[in-house]
């Protein structure tokens, strides 16, 4: 069965994004791209909510752009052809190899479980994260911590009332202060 991943930058005190929506404190230095890249290889489908997809729409023609170095280029080569379903209750049309979904998150979840296919199913997005975490579905919880405490926000964690049992599978630091957590889910 094809496990669920929820991976996200988060800062210290444990939200993506600060009070004022900003997030540019997660931007990767080389080093961590690199290894972000890596652990990306290993995902067959990347479900989404609407902010993430619109934030990620840069990535569709990144590889146009002269500027590229070769890390990111080797991101949006990944990226691309990489199917994705955007969660919306907005928009109307997405772009790319991208399709809305037409039910819940935990009805897509198991559709693709059920489909033959290869690869994770990744996360990307607290709101999203908390409603398949809020199902048990959450098979691995990966985070980039970053240095830096922003007070509040959008929290990493679901916010449930139920305990989730986890067992630490992973730690790197890299030299920017970020400290990378894969936890895998005890069932």
């Amino acid at each position: 069965m094809r496990k669920v991943t929820y991976s996200m930058g988060v800062s210290l005190d444990g939200y993506i994004v600060g009070p004022d929506g900003g997030f540019d404190w997660t931007e990767p230095d080389t080093e961590l791209f690199r290894f972000i890249t890596e652990e990306f290889r290993a995902v067959g489908c990347h479900l989404m909510g609407r902010r993430l997809y619109e934030t990620m729409l840069y990535w569709e023609t990144a590889e146009q752009d002269p500027s590229l170095d070769d890390v990111m280029r080797e991101w949006a080569v990944l990226w691309n052809p990489l199917p994705k379903v955007v969660f919306s209750r907005t928009l109307t049309a997405v772009r790319g190899n991208a399709r809305l979904a037409s039910g819940d998150v935990v009805e897509e979840i198991e559709r693709l479980r059920a489909e033959p296919g290869e690869g994770e199913i990744a996360i990307g997005g607290a709101e999203l994260a908390a409603a398949v975490a809020e199902a048990g579905l959450i098979d691995e919880y990966r985070s980039r911590v970053h240095p830096v405490l922003v007070g509040g926000g959008l929290p990493f964690f679901p916010r449930a009332e139920r305990r989730v049992d986890l067992e630490l599978a992973d730690v790197r630091t890299f030299p920017s202060g970020v400290v990378h957590l894969r936890h895998v889910v005890v069932r």
